[in-house]
């Protein structure tokens, strides 16, 4: 009987799909979310904010003249990717010392863009 055996290549990855908000200022998008939503065939995500839902936007593309970008910083040896957004946290006062952490997410349809949704907590707001 013989075997057709597949090598594990999953150490250290991180198998998580949800996105992360760190207190660096930093939006996360760990190794699943990133291959499940072919997040490596983008440059930039362009941030949304919601105030009545406390819910942060966020739309990949590859346009260079979007003005209001922000670039993805794709990880060289397959840990996903992420962005940095302190103008974005500081423009609508997000305390990253109490919001950071995983969150689930949605995608939903905005004015025709595809939308990824992570709601935060509404009660750790002041």
């Amino acid at each position: 009987m013989g075997f057709n055996f597949t090598k594990f290549d999953g150490r250290n990855a991180r198998l998580e799909n949800r996105i992360t908000i760190t207190k660096s200022n930093s939006i996360g998008f760990p190794q699943k979310f990133y291959e499940d939503n072919k997040i490596k065939d983008y440059k930039y995500a362009v941030l949304f904010w919601d105030s009545e839902n406390k819910a942060i936007g966020i739309n990949f593309i590859n346009d260079e003249n979007e003005k209001s970008k922000f670039s993805v910083m794709h990880s060289k040896i397959g840990y996903g990717g992420s962005i940095v957004a302190r103008s974005f946290f500081k423009t609508y006062n997000i305390d990253l010392d109490t919001h950071h952490g995983r969150y689930d997410w949605e995608k939903v349809n905005f004015n025709g863009k595809e939308i990824f949704v992570v709601k935060l907590d509404k009660s750790k707001f002041i």
